[in-house]
């Protein structure tokens, strides 16, 4: 019988570590790119370069995740295997990350340095992030506890996320930039991102008791034929991979960079519009976050996205619906309800694949009789590297085939301007309001038919597949832990 004292303990020191490291996460992936476009001038040659750099170090990254999970599976040390990571991850991110967001280089120079850093980021990210959810299996076997784990997690990943979506955009662009200047206003905002990451992971450094039972037993060598033979051989975990990838990549489409350049073009270019646009947007996910054991029990994972399926859908026709009212009042918060609600039903099978990776650990143990914890928990992070990728390439081609740098250089060229005190921060504003009145329809109409089309494509394929292929339903999986249960007491 598990301790429930410390089930408690850990289910609050656990999640309460993810707070800082999600924050550092969408600064990275749903910012840096934004930060770039409105902070250098880029040609387009420039611009073909981030995406590639971004790109490859994101394939480079999701490859590194299943040999990082090997890795933590072979650390032995009186800190456990996943701790002494955690560690590592978070303070050498905090260095990348405060140098990529405050160099004053331009031009190819800059290219150069954010290609290092943008890969060094890759590799010390992952340390940390793989140990950190490599651990959920080993803070508990029952499947409830492991239901709780994950949606606690998530829900304190959550509000890292809701806070770093909202704070970022208002403390960066607009009147309300730090500094004066999106530039400086980043800078600013990566230092003290950089400097609550390592604070909040604290209490799950030295609060929360993992399971070490397997750290009696001597590691196996590192073996590029195990991650693959672990990963391969589960067909469960290949079949709920896939479907994560493709959920994953539509849902972030939107957050990504695509759903600020439309808000900006579109409502004007004032961080605080961004940070509703998103607080809203997110706001009702926190409800499914808190109650989603008690719904997922009772409704059943594949019954539950059916109906989060439909309340996506009622969203993404809102979104459509809002351009017959562009640029109003009226449409900023049609489009605003409208991802609220397709952010609700996404998040939800977030949670819903989530879980569905966690549980092939059992799998995997029913039929080869090893557990592979962190090799398994690395495809989770694998997989949203791999969507990352493809987002960053769906922006960026995006950007290129609507003209977007003819916009993005001018304000990038203001910004400047006004950080150097050339122009005052009203007449930075002013200057770039005339700008983005020179955008036409149909470039801001692509950009929102884009990010909305492939999101909902991606969420129904999602959902079938699911349907077809995951056969480790909850009947199936008490079943395999019953049978597992009683293997250990023979």
């Amino acid at each position: 019988m598990e301790d429930k004292k410390t089930t408690k303990v850990n289910l609050w020191c656990f999640p309460l570590g993810t707070v800082g490291r999600d924050m550092v996460y969408v600064l990275v992936s749903n910012f840096l790119l934004t930060y770039m476009m409105f902070t250098r001038e880029l040609t387009n040659a420039q611009l073909g370069a981030i995406t590639a750099i971004m790109v490859a170090a994101r394939i480079f990254d999701a490859l590194n995740d299943p040999i990082m999970g090997n890795i933590i599976e072979r650390t032995r040390s009186k800190y456990g295997k996943f701790k002494p990571w955690l560690v590592a991850g978070a303070i050498s991110t905090t260095a990348v990350i405060i140098f990529l967001f405050n160099t004053n280089l331009t031009g190819w120079p800059f290219i150069w340095a954010f290609g290092i850093s943008y890969f060094a980021f890759s590799i010390t990210y992952t340390m940390n992030d793989i140990a950190y959810w490599g651990m959920i299996p080993a803070l508990s076997k029952d499947s409830g506890a492991r239901d709780a784990f994950t949606s606690r997690a998530t829900l304190f990943a959550g509000i890292g996320n809701g806070l770093a979506s909202v704070f970022i955009p208002l403390l960066t662009t607009g009147a309300m930039a730090i500094g004066g200047s999106t530039k400086s206003g980043y800078g600013a905002v990566s230092i003290i991102i950089g400097i609550l990451a390592p604070l909040f992971l604290l209490f799950t450094v030295f609060g929360v008791r993992e399971n070490r039972d397997d750290m009696s037993t001597p590691p196996a060598p590192l073996s590029f034929k195990k991650i693959i033979g672990t990963i391969s051989g589960n067909d469960q975990l290949i079949a709920i991979s896939i479907c994560f990838l493709v959920q994953e990549t539509g849902s972030m489409i939107i957050a990504g960079g695509l759903g600020s350049t439309y808000i900006y073009f579109t409502y004007g270019y004032r961080g605080g519009l961004y940070s509703t646009f998103t607080l809203v947007g997110m706001s009702a996910t926190a409800l499914l976050m808190i109650f989603y054991p008690m719904i997922a029990k009772k409704f059943g994972r594949i019954k539950l996205m059916g109906m989060l399926l439909i309340l996506s859908i009622v969203g993404y026709i809102m979104m459509v619906a809002s351009v017959a009212v562009a640029g109003s009042t009226a449409g900023f918060w049609i489009l605003t309800i409208g991802y609220m609600l397709a952010s609700f039903g996404q998040y939800g099978y977030y949670l819903i694949m989530m879980i569905s990776i966690l549980n092939t650990v059992e799998y995997n143990e029913y039929k080869v009789g090893t557990r592979d914890e962190a090799i398994i928990a690395s495809l989770r992070p694998f997989l949203t590297k791999l969507s990352s990728a493809l987002i960053v390439l769906i922006t960026s081609v995006s950007y290129m085939i609507f003209g977007v740098t003819d916009y993005t250089n001018q304000i990038s060229n203001y910004e400047n301007q006004a950080a150097a005190g050339k122009i005052t921060d009203a007449e930075k504003l002013d200057a770039i309001d005339k700008v983005l009145g020179t955008v036409n329809s149909g470039q801001t109409l692509g950009l929102l038919l884009i990010m909305i089309i492939l999101s909902l494509v991606m969420m129904i394929f999602s959902y079938f597949f699911y349907k077809k292929k995951y056969t480790l339903d909850e009947a199936e999986y008490d079943r395999i832990c019953k049978e597992l249960a009683e293997r250990k007491n023979k």
